[in-house]
């Protein structure tokens, strides 16, 4: 049996955590080893655990949930940030996402969908509903940053294919049935684009993509 994924829950509300604990506790494959009641707390607690996921909520006193996402990705870039809110203001997601976040959940999502989305995003699949992400990519792609500099290992022109289209909002199986190749080579190769970007989600992958000149701004 796979080692259960290892999740930090960020929340000031005891009530929300509790409610969150439930959720995830609900699946055997989903394991929850540290509570944070701010933002200060999560970021301490990530620099001991070095969990896999962090589900943070945006709005936390001593350090709000999109500075300690800044800081826990610059130190931990592989550790998925996933905000957790009351409803979907499209001005916060695209500075979480800026921050380094994968996405988000709604808090009044379902249990079943609330732990499938987190299966999701570990197993490196969307974790924004297709249309807002191009939003948020689009947007972000808007400002005038200088273009990163190149990789240590390139992109294979499959690869540079995978991940344009991917930042294009493509699903897997668009993707498989677009170029011609299974799921799994599809899922492979995204992989070895995230291992490459030195990013852990789609998400930070699709946004690399655009500073990368793959996708018209």
């Amino acid at each position: 049996m796979a080692e259960a994924a290892r999740i930090v829950i960020a929340d000031d509300h005891d009530l929300m955590r509790e409610g969150i604990r439930s959720m995830v506790e609900s699946a055997e494959d989903l394991e929850v080893v540290g509570e944070a009641a701010n933002g200060h707390e999560a970021v301490e607690l990530c620099r001991g655990l070095r969990p896999d996921l962090v589900l943070m909520d945006v709005r936390m006193p001593r350090m709000d949930g999109l500075e300690a996402t800044r800081v826990i990705k610059a130190e931990n870039p592989k550790t998925i940030v996933l905000m957790v809110t009351t409803y979907a203001d499209p001005d916060y997601l695209i500075r979480a996402v800026q921050a380094g976040a994968a996405g988000y959940l709604l808090k009044d999502t379902a249990r079943r969908e609330f732990v499938s989305s987190v299966r999701s995003v570990l197993d490196g699949d969307h974790a924004l509903d297709g249309n807002l992400a191009m939003k948020i990519i689009q947007r972000i792609g808007a400002g005038e940053e200088p273009a990163p500099p190149p990789l240590e290992d390139p992109l294979t022109p499959r690869e540079a294919e995978i991940l344009r289209r991917l930042a294009l909002g493509e699903t897997n199986p668009e993707i498989s049935r677009a170029i011609h190749v299974s799921q799994s080579t599809v899922k492979a190769g995204l992989r070895r684009i995230l291992q490459k970007l030195e990013v852990s989600d789609r998400t930070q992958a699709a946004v690399k993509a655009v500073e990368m000149g793959l996708v018209k701004r």
